[in-house]
């Protein structure tokens, strides 16, 4: 199998949201599609793979958040099959809500960011159950199910290897931080870790994360990851137990992360990178969201 990385160039900053062109004998198949407002740029960037568009019939989302499936309803609409979770499967086929939601956050900046969002013909959608494969070319392409950042989340195996989406985090190459991604409204702690620890246990030689590249070091990396997971976890419920208001919460985590970052010896302009693609105020509400009810549970 030949693994081609496209950066979509999100926003005109490279090296943030990846997809992944896979070939197999004669089939074609994508990992993740990135949002509407990179779907011309990863058009290009699979025929800059020597492959034209008709060929693309298999397309695999981890989950449905916009950085990662906004254009899977394009593809679908070609004539492609999309694969997802079964949480997923109703926002791609009707993605009003999803829409709404994010326009709530995002306001007037939501076209610019995240471009067309069309919905996928429910025929053209197929959903995975955990340890389900597909047959792609001589290989296998096999789901699992790995919740805590979205319950809607599967990673995708291909023999050693593994397309993580958003459960192994966010590291940006040639950089030494890495990010926990925490967007609402699901981030959960438990699960997170349990995710992690799957990943692990099936030692892949090498992980594919969707923000951003090739990631050599699979063990050292979980394990670190996991750390990472419960370290902001354990900031979580610190402020929490503050009382602090949502942009004092927010403040404080920034400053946290972004000191942790520059430490590290990363440079201002990779911390913008890492703001671009997995803000600090974002993944503070995801954290301040669980906190709050695993507060009021343990209470």
């Amino acid at each position: 199998m030949k693994v081609h990385t496209i950066d979509l160039r999100f926003q005109g900053v490279p090296g943030v949201i990846a997809a992944y062109l896979l070939e197999s004998r004669d089939e074609i198949a994508l990992i993740e599609t990135g949002p509407g407002s990179t779907l011309e740029r990863l058009c290009e960037g699979v025929l800059e793979c020597g492959v034209v568009l008709e060929r693309v019939k298999k397309v695999f989302v981890t989950h449905v958040h916009l950085d990662h499936a906004g254009a899977a309803g394009w593809w679908a609409n070609q004539g492609a099959q999309v694969f997802c979770h079964p949480r997923a499967e109703r926002h791609l086929v009707e993605p009003s809500r999803l829409i709404d939601g994010a326009r709530q956050v995002y306001g007037a900046a939501f076209d610019s960011l995240w471009g067309e969002v069309m919905p996928a013909p429910q025929e053209r959608v197929t959903a995975l159950r955990d340890g389900e494969e597909i047959a792609f070319g001589d290989e296998r392409i096999v789901a699992i199910e790995t919740p805590g950042h979205a319950r809607h989340h599967h990673a995708f195996a291909v023999n050693d290897v593994c397309f993580t989406g958003d459960v192994a985090g966010v590291k940006l190459e040639g950089s030494a931080y890495l990010s926990v991604a925490a967007a609402p409204p699901q981030f959960e702690l438990e699960p997170y870790l349990q995710s992690v620890k799957r990943l692990r246990e099936r030692e892949f030689s090498r992980l594919y994360l969707t923000h951003f590249g090739v990631i050599d070091d699979p063990l050292g990396h979980l394990m670190r990851y996991e750390d990472r997971v419960k370290e902001v976890a354990a900031e979580a419920r610190r402020s929490n137990v503050l009382g602090l208001e949502e942009e004092a919460w927010r403040a404080r985590f920034e400053m946290s992360e972004r000191e942790r970052c520059l430490l590290g010896g990363d440079s201002i302009e990779i911390w913008g990178r890492y703001q671009a693609v997995n803000g600090t105020s974002m993944c503070a509400d995801g954290l301040r969201g669980w906190a709050s009810s695993d507060l009021n549970s343990i209470g």
